[in-house]
Protein backbone atom coordinates (compact mmCIF):
# COMPACT_ATOMS: atom_id res chain seq x y z
CA UNK A 1 0.00 0.00 0.00
CA UNK A 2 1.59 3.40 -0.83
CA UNK A 3 0.01 6.79 1.04
CA UNK A 4 0.82 9.73 -0.34
CA UNK A 5 1.05 12.59 2.10
CA UNK A 6 -0.14 16.44 1.75
CA UNK A 7 2.61 18.84 1.24
CA UNK A 8 3.96 20.19 4.32
CA UNK A 9 2.66 17.30 6.16
CA UNK A 10 3.33 18.26 10.11
CA UNK A 11 5.64 15.77 11.46
CA UNK A 12 4.11 15.06 14.25
CA UNK A 13 0.83 14.09 12.34
CA UNK A 14 3.20 11.97 10.33
CA UNK A 15 4.84 10.23 13.18
CA UNK A 16 1.51 9.99 14.98
CA UNK A 17 -0.31 8.06 11.74
CA UNK A 18 3.52 5.59 11.17
CA UNK A 19 2.39 4.59 14.78
CA UNK A 20 -0.47 3.16 14.26
CA UNK A 21 0.90 1.28 11.30
CA UNK A 22 3.39 0.02 13.54
CA UNK A 23 0.41 -1.39 15.79
CA UNK A 24 -1.12 -3.39 13.32
CA UNK A 25 2.49 -5.32 13.25
CA UNK A 26 2.62 -3.83 9.56
CA UNK A 27 5.92 -1.67 8.43
CA UNK A 28 6.93 1.26 6.97
CA UNK A 29 9.47 2.86 4.61
CA UNK A 30 9.30 6.89 4.24
CA UNK A 31 10.37 8.69 0.72
CA UNK A 32 10.59 12.17 1.29
CA UNK A 33 10.97 13.83 -2.17
CA UNK A 34 11.46 17.52 -3.21
CA UNK A 35 7.65 17.84 -3.51
CA UNK A 36 5.63 14.73 -2.11
CA UNK A 37 6.36 12.79 0.43
CA UNK A 38 5.23 8.58 -0.03
CA UNK A 39 4.98 6.34 2.97
CA UNK A 40 5.17 2.71 1.71
CA UNK A 41 3.02 0.00 4.22
CA UNK A 42 4.83 -3.18 4.40
CA UNK A 43 3.12 -6.47 5.14
CA UNK A 44 -0.08 -7.83 4.94
CA UNK A 45 -2.58 -4.51 4.30
CA UNK A 46 -6.14 -6.69 3.58
CA UNK A 47 -6.80 -5.26 7.27
CA UNK A 48 -6.44 -1.80 6.57
CA UNK A 49 -9.47 0.43 6.14
CA UNK A 50 -8.10 3.04 2.99
CA UNK A 51 -11.54 5.23 3.64
CA UNK A 52 -9.90 5.69 7.11
CA UNK A 53 -6.52 6.26 5.98
CA UNK A 54 -8.17 8.77 3.05
CA UNK A 55 -9.98 11.01 6.09
CA UNK A 56 -6.67 11.44 7.66
CA UNK A 57 -6.19 15.75 7.25
CA UNK A 58 -2.61 14.74 6.16
CA UNK A 59 -2.93 12.43 3.56
CA UNK A 60 -3.15 13.56 -0.04
CA UNK A 61 -4.29 9.92 -1.66
CA UNK A 62 -3.99 5.84 -1.01
CA UNK A 63 -3.04 3.52 -3.36
CA UNK A 64 -2.83 -0.70 -3.30
CA UNK A 65 0.18 -2.29 -5.12
CA UNK A 66 -0.43 -5.47 -6.99
CA UNK A 67 3.22 -6.54 -6.98
CA UNK A 68 4.71 -9.04 -3.99
CA UNK A 69 7.88 -6.57 -3.95
CA UNK A 70 7.50 -3.87 -2.18
CA UNK A 71 10.68 -2.20 -1.34
CA UNK A 72 12.15 -2.43 -4.58
CA UNK A 73 9.07 -0.92 -6.05
CA UNK A 74 9.24 2.05 -7.60
CA UNK A 75 5.91 3.12 -6.28
CA UNK A 76 6.94 3.56 -2.94
CA UNK A 77 10.43 4.90 -4.16
CA UNK A 78 9.83 7.32 -6.70
CA UNK A 79 13.53 8.48 -7.03
CA UNK A 80 16.17 6.62 -7.84
CA UNK A 81 18.53 5.28 -5.14
CA UNK A 82 22.33 5.48 -5.86
CA UNK A 83 24.43 3.25 -3.48
CA UNK A 84 27.45 4.72 -1.55
CA UNK A 85 30.02 3.12 -1.06
CA UNK A 86 33.06 4.69 1.56
CA UNK A 87 36.36 4.04 -0.23
CA UNK A 88 39.87 3.89 1.72
CA UNK A 89 40.45 7.37 1.42
CA UNK A 90 37.46 8.78 3.41
CA UNK A 91 35.17 9.05 0.54
CA UNK A 92 32.18 7.81 -1.50
CA UNK A 93 31.77 5.89 -4.78
CA UNK A 94 27.82 6.18 -6.06
CA UNK A 95 26.49 3.84 -8.16
CA UNK A 96 23.35 5.31 -9.28
CA UNK A 97 21.67 8.29 -10.65
CA UNK A 98 24.07 10.75 -12.44
CA UNK A 99 27.02 8.51 -11.89
CA UNK A 100 28.07 5.41 -14.53
CA UNK A 101 30.12 3.01 -12.55
CA UNK A 102 32.85 0.65 -13.82
CA UNK A 103 33.95 -2.31 -11.56
CA UNK A 104 37.20 -4.53 -13.24
CA UNK A 105 39.71 -7.66 -12.26
CA UNK A 106 39.88 -10.94 -12.93
CA UNK A 107 37.02 -13.71 -12.50
CA UNK A 108 39.65 -14.81 -9.47
CA UNK A 109 42.61 -13.88 -7.07
CA UNK A 110 45.49 -16.31 -8.40
CA UNK A 111 48.37 -14.36 -6.92
CA UNK A 112 49.73 -11.37 -5.34
CA UNK A 113 51.46 -10.20 -8.69
CA UNK A 114 48.38 -10.56 -10.78
CA UNK A 115 45.61 -9.20 -8.74
CA UNK A 116 47.81 -6.06 -7.82
CA UNK A 117 48.80 -5.47 -11.55
CA UNK A 118 45.23 -5.80 -12.69
CA UNK A 119 44.08 -3.51 -10.36
CA UNK A 120 47.08 -0.80 -11.08
CA UNK A 121 45.67 -1.27 -14.49
CA UNK A 122 42.26 -0.64 -14.34
CA UNK A 123 42.69 2.30 -12.23
CA UNK A 124 44.48 4.05 -14.56
CA UNK A 125 42.09 3.60 -16.86
CA UNK A 126 39.27 4.97 -14.76
CA UNK A 127 37.43 1.76 -13.20
CA UNK A 128 35.98 2.65 -10.20
CA UNK A 129 35.78 -0.64 -7.64
CA UNK A 130 38.12 -3.67 -8.29
CA UNK A 131 35.74 -6.78 -8.65
CA UNK A 132 37.65 -10.36 -7.87
CA UNK A 133 37.02 -13.77 -6.87
CA UNK A 134 37.83 -15.74 -3.80
CA UNK A 135 35.29 -18.10 -3.71
CA UNK A 136 34.90 -19.75 -7.19
CA UNK A 137 31.19 -21.16 -8.17
CA UNK A 138 32.76 -24.22 -10.76
CA UNK A 139 30.61 -26.48 -13.09
CA UNK A 140 33.16 -29.02 -12.52
CA UNK A 141 34.24 -30.13 -9.41
CA UNK A 142 37.93 -29.84 -10.34
CA UNK A 143 38.16 -26.59 -12.01
CA UNK A 144 40.24 -23.73 -9.91
CA UNK A 145 37.72 -23.08 -6.75
CA UNK A 146 39.43 -20.46 -6.15
CA UNK A 147 42.15 -19.17 -2.96
CA UNK A 148 39.67 -18.46 -0.72
CA UNK A 149 40.55 -16.42 2.80
CA UNK A 150 44.20 -16.25 1.10
CA UNK A 151 42.08 -14.47 -1.78
CA UNK A 152 40.23 -12.32 0.49
CA UNK A 153 44.08 -10.79 1.87
CA UNK A 154 44.89 -10.73 -1.39
CA UNK A 155 42.17 -8.11 -2.11
CA UNK A 156 42.36 -6.29 0.59
CA UNK A 157 46.04 -6.17 -0.51
CA UNK A 158 45.54 -4.33 -3.67
CA UNK A 159 42.88 -2.00 -1.94
CA UNK A 160 45.09 -1.05 0.15
CA UNK A 161 48.07 -0.58 -3.04
CA UNK A 162 45.58 1.22 -5.49
CA UNK A 163 42.42 2.69 -2.62
CA UNK A 164 39.94 0.70 -5.10
CA UNK A 165 37.09 -0.37 -3.06
CA UNK A 166 36.51 -4.31 -3.79
CA UNK A 167 34.28 -6.57 -4.89
CA UNK A 168 33.67 -10.42 -4.19
CA UNK A 169 31.22 -13.06 -4.13
CA UNK A 170 30.03 -14.47 -1.31
CA UNK A 171 29.06 -18.58 -1.80
CA UNK A 172 28.30 -19.62 2.32
CA UNK A 173 27.54 -17.94 5.00
CA UNK A 174 29.76 -20.08 6.83
CA UNK A 175 32.41 -17.64 5.05
CA UNK A 176 30.56 -14.68 6.00
CA UNK A 177 32.86 -12.96 8.80
CA UNK A 178 35.49 -13.05 6.66
CA UNK A 179 33.99 -10.81 4.57
CA UNK A 180 33.69 -8.09 7.11
CA UNK A 181 36.51 -6.18 5.39
CA UNK A 182 35.09 -6.21 1.88
CA UNK A 183 33.26 -3.46 0.61
CA UNK A 184 30.57 -4.99 -1.70
CA UNK A 185 29.25 -8.61 -1.49
CA UNK A 186 28.11 -10.13 -4.55
CA UNK A 187 25.61 -12.71 -4.22
CA UNK A 188 26.19 -14.72 -7.57
CA UNK A 189 23.30 -16.07 -10.02
CA UNK A 190 23.49 -19.69 -8.12
CA UNK A 191 22.82 -17.91 -5.09
CA UNK A 192 20.49 -15.94 -6.31
CA UNK A 193 17.52 -17.50 -4.52
CA UNK A 194 19.34 -18.59 -1.67
CA UNK A 195 17.15 -17.13 0.50
CA UNK A 196 18.57 -18.18 3.97
CA UNK A 197 22.02 -15.97 2.44
CA UNK A 198 19.59 -13.09 1.35
CA UNK A 199 17.84 -12.79 4.73
CA UNK A 200 20.99 -13.06 6.23
CA UNK A 201 22.36 -10.01 4.17
CA UNK A 202 19.69 -8.32 5.07
CA UNK A 203 20.64 -7.67 8.61
CA UNK A 204 24.36 -7.13 6.98
CA UNK A 205 25.63 -3.16 7.05
CA UNK A 206 27.32 -3.99 3.48
CA UNK A 207 26.20 -2.93 -0.36
CA UNK A 208 24.94 -5.81 -2.19
CA UNK A 209 25.41 -6.67 -5.28
CA UNK A 210 22.96 -9.25 -6.47
CA UNK A 211 22.98 -11.31 -10.07
CA UNK A 212 19.88 -12.32 -12.37
CA UNK A 213 20.02 -16.22 -11.85
CA UNK A 214 20.90 -18.53 -14.92
CA UNK A 215 17.01 -18.70 -15.83
CA UNK A 216 14.78 -16.64 -13.08
CA UNK A 217 12.55 -13.91 -14.11
CA UNK A 218 12.35 -10.34 -13.61
CA UNK A 219 9.90 -10.99 -10.92
CA UNK A 220 11.70 -13.30 -9.49
CA UNK A 221 14.55 -11.05 -9.19
CA UNK A 222 13.03 -8.33 -7.87
CA UNK A 223 11.50 -10.64 -5.26
CA UNK A 224 15.42 -11.56 -4.11
CA UNK A 225 16.07 -7.96 -3.94
CA UNK A 226 12.90 -7.53 -1.40
CA UNK A 227 14.43 -10.80 0.88
CA UNK A 228 17.56 -8.75 1.47
CA UNK A 229 15.68 -4.93 1.61
CA UNK A 230 13.16 -6.81 4.01
CA UNK A 231 15.65 -7.02 6.64
CA UNK A 232 16.87 -3.68 6.58
CA UNK A 233 19.44 -3.75 4.24
CA UNK A 234 18.83 -0.95 1.22
CA UNK A 235 21.50 -1.00 -0.43
CA UNK A 236 20.92 -2.90 -2.93
CA UNK A 237 22.79 -3.29 -6.95
CA UNK A 238 20.98 -5.23 -9.35
CA UNK A 239 23.51 -6.97 -11.70
CA UNK A 240 22.29 -8.21 -15.21
CA UNK A 241 24.72 -11.09 -16.30
CA UNK A 242 22.74 -12.70 -19.31
CA UNK A 243 20.14 -15.57 -19.05
CA UNK A 244 20.45 -19.03 -20.23
CA UNK A 245 18.89 -19.64 -24.05
CA UNK A 246 18.54 -21.44 -26.81
CA UNK A 247 21.60 -19.67 -28.31
CA UNK A 248 24.95 -21.47 -28.33
CA UNK A 249 26.97 -18.97 -30.30
CA UNK A 250 27.44 -16.92 -26.76
CA UNK A 251 27.93 -17.79 -23.46
CA UNK A 252 24.28 -16.65 -22.52
CA UNK A 253 22.02 -14.21 -23.74
CA UNK A 254 22.40 -10.48 -22.19
CA UNK A 255 18.43 -9.06 -21.39
CA UNK A 256 19.28 -5.95 -22.59
CA UNK A 257 15.48 -5.11 -22.18
CA UNK A 258 15.42 -5.80 -18.38
CA UNK A 259 17.02 -2.26 -17.91
CA UNK A 260 14.49 -0.14 -18.87
CA UNK A 261 12.19 -2.85 -17.25
CA UNK A 262 13.91 -2.89 -13.89
CA UNK A 263 14.26 1.48 -13.96
CA UNK A 264 10.11 1.59 -14.69
CA UNK A 265 9.82 -1.12 -12.03
CA UNK A 266 12.38 -0.74 -9.65
CA UNK A 267 14.35 2.23 -7.91
CA UNK A 268 17.14 -0.04 -7.24
CA UNK A 269 20.91 0.58 -9.62
CA UNK A 270 21.35 -1.58 -12.52
CA UNK A 271 24.67 -2.86 -13.61
CA UNK A 272 25.11 -4.88 -16.43
CA UNK A 273 28.21 -7.97 -16.70
CA UNK A 274 28.94 -8.63 -20.59
CA UNK A 275 31.61 -10.59 -19.88
CA UNK A 276 30.10 -13.38 -18.57
CA UNK A 277 26.69 -12.37 -21.09
CA UNK A 278 28.36 -13.03 -23.72
CA UNK A 279 31.35 -14.67 -22.75
CA UNK A 280 33.33 -13.12 -25.86
CA UNK A 281 36.29 -10.55 -25.29
CA UNK A 282 35.14 -8.44 -28.42
CA UNK A 283 31.51 -8.43 -27.62
CA UNK A 284 32.31 -6.70 -24.14
CA UNK A 285 32.90 -3.13 -26.15
CA UNK A 286 29.42 -3.28 -28.36
CA UNK A 287 27.67 -4.74 -25.28
CA UNK A 288 28.68 -2.40 -22.64
CA UNK A 289 27.53 0.43 -25.22
CA UNK A 290 24.34 -0.92 -25.62
CA UNK A 291 23.95 -1.04 -21.84
CA UNK A 292 25.16 2.79 -21.41
CA UNK A 293 22.32 3.24 -23.84
CA UNK A 294 19.54 1.23 -22.29
CA UNK A 295 20.15 3.28 -18.97
CA UNK A 296 22.60 0.97 -17.11
CA UNK A 297 24.18 2.80 -14.16
CA UNK A 298 27.52 0.88 -14.71
CA UNK A 299 29.40 -2.38 -15.72
CA UNK A 300 31.75 -5.27 -14.25
CA UNK A 301 33.54 -6.15 -16.79
CA UNK A 302 36.38 -8.88 -16.66
CA UNK A 303 40.31 -7.63 -17.17
CA UNK A 304 43.44 -10.50 -16.64
CA UNK A 305 46.94 -9.34 -17.34
CA UNK A 306 47.48 -12.48 -18.79
CA UNK A 307 44.59 -13.85 -20.23
CA UNK A 308 45.81 -17.01 -22.06
CA UNK A 309 47.04 -18.27 -18.86
CA UNK A 310 44.07 -17.26 -16.52
CA UNK A 311 42.56 -19.93 -13.80
CA UNK A 312 39.48 -19.06 -14.66
CA UNK A 313 37.60 -17.43 -17.74
CA UNK A 314 40.20 -16.18 -19.32
CA UNK A 315 38.66 -16.56 -22.75
CA UNK A 316 36.30 -13.87 -21.72
CA UNK A 317 38.45 -11.41 -20.51
CA UNK A 318 39.87 -8.38 -21.59
CA UNK A 319 43.58 -7.16 -21.69
CA UNK A 320 44.48 -4.16 -19.48
CA UNK A 321 45.10 -2.59 -23.37
CA UNK A 322 41.85 -3.73 -24.46
CA UNK A 323 39.75 -2.48 -21.08
CA UNK A 324 41.45 1.24 -21.69
CA UNK A 325 40.45 1.41 -25.04
CA UNK A 326 36.44 0.17 -24.04
CA UNK A 327 36.85 3.00 -21.16
CA UNK A 328 37.82 5.68 -23.92
CA UNK A 329 34.72 4.74 -25.72
CA UNK A 330 32.66 4.26 -22.98
CA UNK A 331 33.34 7.58 -21.69
CA UNK A 332 33.13 9.61 -24.98
CA UNK A 333 29.55 7.88 -25.28
CA UNK A 334 28.79 9.22 -21.42
CA UNK A 335 29.90 12.76 -21.78
CA UNK A 336 27.29 12.91 -25.48
CA UNK A 337 24.94 11.80 -22.99
CA UNK A 338 25.16 14.55 -20.27
CA UNK A 339 26.00 11.78 -17.77
CA UNK A 340 29.45 11.21 -15.94
CA UNK A 341 31.75 8.11 -15.73
CA UNK A 342 32.68 7.28 -12.46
Amino acid sequence: MIIVLKPKAEEKKIQALLEGFTQMGLSHNVSAGAHTTIVGIIGDTSKVDVDSVLANDIVEDVKRVSEPYKAANRKFHPDDTVVEIPTPSGGVERVGGEHFTVVAGPCSVENEEQIVEVAQAVKRSGARLLRGGAFKPRTSPYAFQGLHERGIELLLLAKKETGLPIVTELMSLHHLDLFRDVDVIQVGARNMQNFEMLKELGHCDKPILLKRGLANTIEEWLMSAEYIMAGGNHRVILCERGIRTFETMTRNTLDISAIPMLKHQSHLPVMVDPSHAAGIPWMVEPLSKAAVAAGADGVMIEVHNNPGKALCDGAQSLTPGQFGQVMGKLSRQLEFEGRVLG
